[in-house]
Parts: structure tokens; C-alpha cells; sequence
């Protein structure tokens, strides 16, 4: 069984368990579940919009812990001062070291567009992430059917969230439907973890119209996001960059800095 693979069973497990000890009548209690999501496509496209996606994650299985003690408010308010888009925040504990606690911690924070980066198997997921201040949700074709894709997202739509349809090769595109306006293109291969930006050159031409693109990982300098934006990508989602760094916030600053600067 590859990464990916054991990630998504013991997903169902634990979803299984939630569901028993916060119901979703629970779940739609939160103070968060009433709130109005905010649109991450349209923090994207803005105009002078940097389109970096900025993610919090402390630890992977790849990398082990990439930054010991780091803190979520700091960080992420950090990101969208230096000029970030939007961000992601992980809230899967047993791989990523992450929780439902950071992600509502950094929409304390916040008030831009929030993806909650795990991994989505059951429609229980979709309603806990609307109740915990999720603006946006991630689907992995690779570990769904196109049939459940199409479940999800059409939840996801009547909460008024957005949906990332995750892809990593040509076979996994026909997952994609009229419920979803976002690809991301996964440069990580997340069944053994290797890394090319060849990914999404090579899937660019897949993309219909329409549908707002994100490359995502071994995005390492701005010279990246320029190459890729000729492509036709207009997010960039960017963690292990700045969050292997001591300051993660100074670092994004840095980044966006010279991007800013290359396009002058």
C-alpha cells in the first residue's frame, strides 16, 4: 500500500470515529457554520494579486517535522501581511501534525479565503469543514471515484464553499465537473513523493475553460511562478518553502518581494 493510499484508510477510520463523537448535529451548531465563505477564486484573479496560496504545515511524511513549535496565528497572519493570496491550513494530525484547532485559529486571524488541506472521503468532512471556518475544500481524484467527486463538490457548493479538485496525471482529469472551478495540479507524486514542475507543464493544455488553475508544490523561487503563469496558472500553492525556515512570514515576504519586483 503506498503513502497516499494508507492515508486515505486511515482516514475513513477516523472519520468513522468523529462522527460519533461530534455528530453533525453538532457540527452545524458552530458559531462558524452560518458564516458566508469567501471566494479564493476571487482573491486569485485580482488584479496585482501575487496568487500564492501560503500553507501551514508543520510536519509531513516525506520530510518528518519541518518546523518544531510553529505557531499558526503568527505564521499565517504573517503570510497575508507579506501578500499572500490566501492560505492552507492542514488539519490532518497522524501525517501533518495538524488539527481542527489550527485551521480555526488562523480564521481568527484572518478574513481572506481559507482551503482546509486533508484528505476528503466522506461528506461528514465536507460539513466539519464548513463548521471550523473552511472556505475552501480539497479532493484528490487519487484516492475518489468520479462519482464521489461529484458528491462532494455539489455539498461543498450548497454550503457555499469552493472545491479543489487535486490531479496529478492525465487519467485523474475526468473527475473534474460543472461543481468544481478549480484544479490543482500536484507537482508531488503523493504515492512515492517525487517532485516536478513537468507535472503541471505537461497537464496545462488539459485545463477547459473556465476553470481557474493552481500548481501546487517544488514551487522554490519566483522565477517558478513566472514560468508556470505562461502556462495558464494563476495560483501557486507554496508550504515547505517557507515553513523550513526559521521565520516562515519573514520568508514569504522575501519571495513575494522579489516576485513583485521580477514584474516590474
Amino acid at each position: 500500500m503506498n503513502i497516499l493510499a494508507n492515508i486515505a484508510a486511515h482516514k475513513r477510520l477516523e472519520v468513522a470515529e468523529r462522527r460519533v463523537l461530534f455528530p453533525v448535529t453538532h457540527l452545524v451548531q458552530s458559531t462558524l457554520f452560518d458564516r458566508v465563505p469567501i471566494s479564493m477564486a476571487e482573491h486569485l484573479l485580482r488584479k496585482g494579486a501575487s496568487g500564492i496560496i501560503a500553507e501551514f504545515k508543520k510536519m509531513s511524511p516525506s520530510k518528518g517535522i519541518i518546523h518544531a513549535g510553529a505557531r499558526v496565528e503568527e505564521i499565517t497572519s504573517g503570510y497575508i501581511q507579506a501578500g499572500a493570496s490566501a492560505l492552507s491550513v492542514l488539519t490532518d494530525t497522524k501525517f501533518f501534525g495538524g488539527s481542527n484547532e489550527d485551521l480555526m485559529a488562523a480564521r481568527k486571524v484572518n478574513s481572506c479565503p481559507i482551503l482546509r488541506k486533508d484528505f476528503v472521503v466522506d461528506p461528514y468532512q465536507i460539513i466539519e469543514a464548513k463548521s471550523i471556518g473552511a472556505d475552501v475544500i480539497l479532493l484528490i481524484a487519487a484516492i475518489l471515484t468520479p462519482a464521489e467527486t461529484l458528491e462532494l463538490a455539489t455539498l461543498a457548493r450548497t454550503l457555499g464553499m469552493e472545491t479543489i479538485l487535486e490531479v496529478h496525471g492525465e487519467s485523474e482529469m475526468g473527475h473534474l465537473n460543472d461543481q468544481i472551478n478549480i484544479l490543482g495540479v500536484n507537482n508531488r507524486n503523493l504515492a512515492d513523493f517525487k517532485v516536478s514542475l513537468d507535472i503541471s507543464i505537461g497537464l496545462s493544455e488539459l485545463i477547459p475553460d473556465g476553470v481557474l488553475a493552481i500548481s501546487e508544490s517544488g514551487i522554490h523561487q519566483p522565477a517558478d511562478i513566472f514560468m508556470l503563469r505562461k502556462y495558464g496558472y494563476k495560483g501557486f500553492l507554496i508550504g515547505e518553502q517557507f515553513m523550513s525556515t526559521d521565520n516562515p512570514a519573514a520568508a514569504c515576504a522575501a519571495f513575494i518581494s522579489e516576485l513583485k519586483e521580477g514584474e516590474k
